[in-house]
C-alpha cells in the first residue's frame, strides 16, 4: 500500500514540475522575443526591396508598429 503512494506522489510531481517548467520556459520566450524582436527595420527594408518594393519610412514605420501591436496583443 505504502509503494502505490510513492508512485502517486512521483506521478503527480512529475506532472506538476512538466507544467511549472512548461509555463516558466513560455514565460520566458515571450518576454526574450519582446525584448529582441525576429525582425528589426533593417531586415523589413530588404525584403520589401526583394519583392520589388522601394520602401519608403514612413511604410516601414507602419509596418513595425502593426508588428508591435501584434506582439502586444498576444
Amino acid at each position: 500500500m505504502d509503494i502505490i503512494w510513492v508512485v502517486l506522489i512521483a506521478i503527480a510531481a512529475l506532472l506538476a514540475g512538466v507544467a511549472l517548467g512548461f509555463f516558466i520556459a513560455r514565460r520566458y520566450m515571450m518576454s526574450y522575443l519582446k525584448k529582441n524582436p525576429p525582425i528589426n527595420e533593417q531586415m523589413l527594408r530588404t525584403l520589401m526591396m526583394q519583392m520589388g518594393q522601394k520602401p519608403s519610412q514612413k511604410k516601414i514605420n507602419q509596418m513595425m508598429r502593426a508588428m508591435q501591436n501584434q506582439m502586444d496583443k498576444k
